[in-house]
């Protein structure tokens, strides 16, 4: 595995949501460097990629709801932390969190499980996922993730992604705690 700058040479057989990525990470003048690697379906398959993207911090992307399935959120923590629904739900608040389903992932971010990213949030054009985000992942300089599709695993600058990122794609964050 090699950590390469900016978009792959070849984009055959790349989908199409990944190279929207890159198109407006490059229009919007964000430098990231980028891994390909097997498909890492768990934080357990990401071992070997995170040590390729040090010193960026890897984060968990759960995509959550509440149990009316009316709300939705994406929440990033560290990938050494455990999320505990009593923890998270006072902070937002909304009462008993669980994982959401698959057809809503893929409905409101356009993304599979073992995809998610905050960078699938540039497909919720509804702005129906509210994107939480654990105070220490902020205290990183850089973040990695997955281009929307997990294949592909990118090193940004968190700046870059909660300042830049998110304001082109007009959706705010809210930090949380996660102990």
């Amino acid at each position: 595995m090699k950590l390469e700058a900016g978009r792959p040479k070849e984009e055959t057989g790349r989908l199409e949501k990944e190279i929207r990525t890159y198109d407006l990470l490059d229009k919007l003048g964000i430098f990231y460097e980028r891994v390909d690697h097997e498909a890492a379906m768990t934080m357990e398959a990401c071992k070997e990629i995170d040590e390729v993207l040090a010193p960026a911090v890897i984060c968990k992307n759960l995509f959550l709801c509440n149990s009316q399935k009316t709300r939705f959120y994406l929440l990033m923590i560290r990938d050494d932390k455990k999320f505990k629904t009593k923890e998270i739900s006072p902070q937002i608040p909304s009462p008993r969190l669980s994982f959401a389903p698959e057809e809503y992932m893929e409905k409101f971010l356009d993304i599979t499980p073992g995809s998610v990213s905050v960078l699938g949030l540039m497909n919720d054009k509804e702005h129906q996922v509210k994107l939480l985000v654990d105070e220490d992942v902020l205290k990183s300089e850089y973040l990695g993730c997955h281009p929307c599709i997990n294949t592909s695993s990118l090193r940004m600058k968190v700046e870059d992604v909660f300042g830049t990122f998110l304001k082109e794609i007009e959706h705010d964050y809210m930090v949380v705690k996660v102990s």
